[in-house]
């Protein structure tokens, strides 16, 4: 037993990502694991009975008065009600006829799409489907090469997650404990940065070789009225209530959970004004939200009962000791993180990354001594959080493991082959590794407006 009992912490995270390779939900392997070491440490006696009592009030500490999980649902609300009263696809046929004369306008439409549906990156597979549903069929019928328009389908899809108010957002600032507005600020410039410069070649491409469709003809000519009521209601409408959710918080006008009720109000409202507020599919929405928002707070809980033996059992100091007998200084450190997290991407989504690693990883992070390169300790967690965000949207679309790709394939019509996803998606990644490199380099990139803010 005093043996099992020393390689207990050394164990728990091996035996973990062996079993996630078994297909189970993620979320029962987390708690299983968690109880199993809790029971090993009970039999070695290295973790008293009473834990098993403690468990489920560490679970309600986790949730208690924190407010960030009750923003989950409503932000989930408001996304839901935007694709399901068909609010989205008529912001993408409204952007087409905008963009009509623009080389590879369907491509610029849905990347423009991907940012407006930010609250609705709740997860990765439902992000990047939604978008294949309602951009793919059109896209190919115009005549756009499978590789381009699924390669712009999953750098849409996956960009809303590192653009606020995606609520991946909401969880790295809880974890590695910095101010929301902080990090929404600090997002914005890498992340339209990242769109601007996909439009950029998506536009280049077209240009050079033709790949983006020939222009449609403005069934609004001559009809400057209808196309100005057309833009406002399928367009301006869904930004002005977005902007409103992102202000507010950035402002400090209001909390999370209250922007986000103001969010899911707005949802209701976009779905009254297109005339789709029906039972059946308030009952689509509400279902779809409920089902998604138990996913990702069944992760949660199991991600406390999986930290808590592990951190019991010295779980923390293991992690810290084998970091620091690498040698590494704190920029070879933060790499080896980031590399976890990239690899990480490949298989699960990131509310389990988030939830899983930051909490191991937290102590190191925290030691970590960035202030002078980028200018303040907290401008320093900040940074790496917008790191980890582009590190975890650059492995979810890297071939061939990319958790993106594989949805879209899934959405896709019979005839994309998954050699075509893979090869939509490799400029794509080259442009995340741009983009990781140059805020890694010039810190500035992120933490300027939040620095600018706070002054």
């Amino acid at each position: 037993m005093e043996f099992l009992s020393e390689w207990l912490p050394f164990l728990m995270l091996p035996v973990m990502a062996i079993v996630l390779f078994s297909g189970y939900p993620v979320a029962l392997i987390l708690a299983g694991v968690g109880l199993l070491f809790t029971a090993l440490g009970w039999l070695t006696g290295d973790i008293p009975g009473v834990a098993f009592l403690n468990l489920p009030l560490r679970i309600g500490a986790t949730f208690r008065g924190n407010l960030i999980y009750p923003a989950v649902p409503m932000l989930l609300f408001m996304g839901l009600a935007i694709e399901k009263s068909g609010v989205a696809r008529e912001m993408l046929l409204c952007m087409r006829v905008l963009l009509r004369r623009v080389p590879a306008s369907m491509t610029i439409a849905v990347i423009i799409l991907g940012i407006l549906l930010a609250p609705a990156a709740g997860l990765i597979g439902a992000s990047v489907a939604t978008l294949a549903i309602v951009a793919l069929p059109t896209m190919l019928e115009q005549g756009y090469k499978p590789s381009i328009a699924t390669g712009s389908v999953a750098a849409a899809g996956t960009l809303g997650i590192i653009l606020p108010p995606g609520i991946m957002l909401f969880f790295l600032a809880q974890h590695l404990n910095i101010s929301m507005g902080s990090l929404f600020l600090a997002t914005i410039v890498p992340g339209l940065g990242l769109a601007v410069l996909f439009m950029i070649y998506y536009v280049g491409r077209a240009a050079w070789d033709g790949t983006g469709a020939p222009p449609i003809e403005n069934e609004f000519k001559g009809q400057a009225g209808k196309l100005l009521l057309y833009v406002f209601r399928s367009l301006a409408l869904p930004i002005a209530l977005i902007a409103l959710v992102l202000g507010s918080i950035i402002a400090g006008w209001a909390t999370p959970t209250e922007a986000a009720a103001v969010g899911a109000a707005g949802g209701v409202l976009l779905m009254a004004l297109t005339r789709t507020l029906t039972p059946r599919l308030v009952n689509e929405v509400v279902k779809g939200t409920v089902i998604t928002t138990s996913m990702v707070f069944f992760i949660v809980v199991a991600a406390t009962v999986f930290s808590y033996p592990f951190r019991y059992l010295g779980g923390d100091d293991v992690i810290i000791e084998l970091m620091g007998a690498t040698g590494l200084g704190d920029f070879g450190l933060l790499a080896v993180i980031l590399l976890t997290i990239f690899v990480l991407g490949f298989f699960i989504d990131w509310i389990e990354i988030v939830v899983i690693t930051l909490p191991i990883f937290y102590p190191i992070i925290s030691e970590l001594d960035f202030a002078s390169y980028v200018g303040s300790e907290e401008m320093a967690r900040v940074w790496v959080a917008v790191l980890i965000g582009l590190v975890l949207q650059s492995s979810f679309l890297t071939p061939p493991f990319g958790f993106a790709l594989f949805f879209v394939k899934g959405a896709a019509p019979p005839e994309v082959r998954i050699a075509d996803i893979y090869w939509g998606a490799m400029p794509i990644v080259a442009i995340q590794v741009v983009g990781v490199c140059l805020v890694w380099l010039l810190p500035a990139i992120a933490i300027g407006l939040p620095m600018m803010a706070m002054e």
